[in-house]
């Protein structure tokens, strides 16, 4: 095989991304030509509404899934936390890179912490896992609904229409724009649990043996034991982005550690669990650990927040 087709968005992070996985491609085989096919999706045209009342993060996907089904495309890169635990015939999830920095991160001009902002600061994030864990921690916030790519999130937080917002530290990082705004505050995960996937990449392509075998290199071993727990646990919860939620799972030598929220939108009914197994079992524990928060009463409080997201809040 001598030319391979990249399927991607058009956004400064897409193409990055997609950039990045055609250097490393070109760069490992002598000969082979990666070619970049930009498209936009319904989610980068659809900007003043937020994604879980317009069907979620497959909207950022399902383009780039048609082109490679048309055969116009092989692979198509993406934020692993936007792609959907399932596949359209023909396609699958072939590679998952090694992560970036998991951590969200709150991003200001005037305060360097959330617990520096003053009461009834106003915050943007449309991410209702974000809004359920900042109001946990400070209910007297004002969460405000924030939709655009990284660039113009930051543009808006600027001009002053928020006091902060918060974004995934990996796209920061990867764009390299942690000094465009004075404070760039990396948030713990103790305090705020990512999203499934967050800042690994996943390469989604044909079912095609020649392109597997291209992308293999590119696999990282950790990403995929740590984000097949994260995708396992999601799965079994039937959780997306219309509900509030958060995951993740820490490989330490042959320690597997997660930890994991759901809750109400307004952060005023939490179930927080954590559970410590082997390396080895990581195969099983993302659904053992959606099964306990299940007996806790998991899936009735995410119905609710499910309600309360799409009636009042998005």
């Amino acid at each position: 095989m001598k030319k391979l087709i990249i399927a991607t968005r058009g956004s400064k992070l897409a193409l990055w991304q997609s950039e990045h996985i055609k250097h490393r491609l070109e760069s490992a085989y002598e000969g082979l030509e990666v070619e970049l096919k930009t498209m936009k999706t319904k989610g980068d045209i659809i900007l003043d509404t937020p994604l879980a009342k317009i069907g979620g993060k497959g909207l950022f996907t399902k383009e780039l899934e048609d082109a490679m089904l048309q055969g116009e495309a092989h692979i198509a890169v993406h934020s692993l936390k936007d792609v959907p635990t399932e596949f359209p015939e023909g396609l699958k999830l072939g590679v998952i890179t090694k992560r970036e920095d998991v951590r969200d991160a709150m991003l200001s001009e005037k305060y360097s912490d959330l617990s520096s902002l003053p009461e009834g600061a106003v915050v943007g994030t449309t991410s209702l896992r974000r809004r359920m864990q900042i109001l946990a921690y400070r209910p007297d916030l004002k969460i405000k609904n924030l939709r655009g790519n990284v660039n113009t999130r930051i543009r808006k937080l600027k001009d002053g229409e928020y006091d902060a917002i918060i974004l995934a530290t990996a796209g920061i990082n990867r764009l390299g724009l942690e000094g465009e705004v004075k404070y760039f505050y990396q948030i713990p995960t103790s305090l705020m649990i990512p999203a499934m996937g967050q800042a690994a990449l996943g390469i989604e392509c044909i079912d095609d043996p020649k392109v597997l075998d291209i992308i293999s290199i590119l696999n990282d071993e950790n990403a995929n034991i740590e984000t097949t727990v994260e995708r396992d646990f999601i799965t079994v919860l039937q959780g997306g982005c219309q509900v509030p939620i958060g995951v993740n799972a820490i490989l330490n030598e042959d320690s597997l550690s997660v930890r994991a929220i759901v809750g109400m939108p307004d952060g005023t009914e939490l179930i927080k669990e954590k559970i410590v197994a082997s390396k080895s079992d990581y195969k099983v524990l993302g659904k053992e650990l959606a099964d306990i928060m299940i007996e806790n009463g998991a899936v009735k409080l995410l119905k609710r927040a499910e309600e309360i997201a799409l009636n009042e809040i998005l």
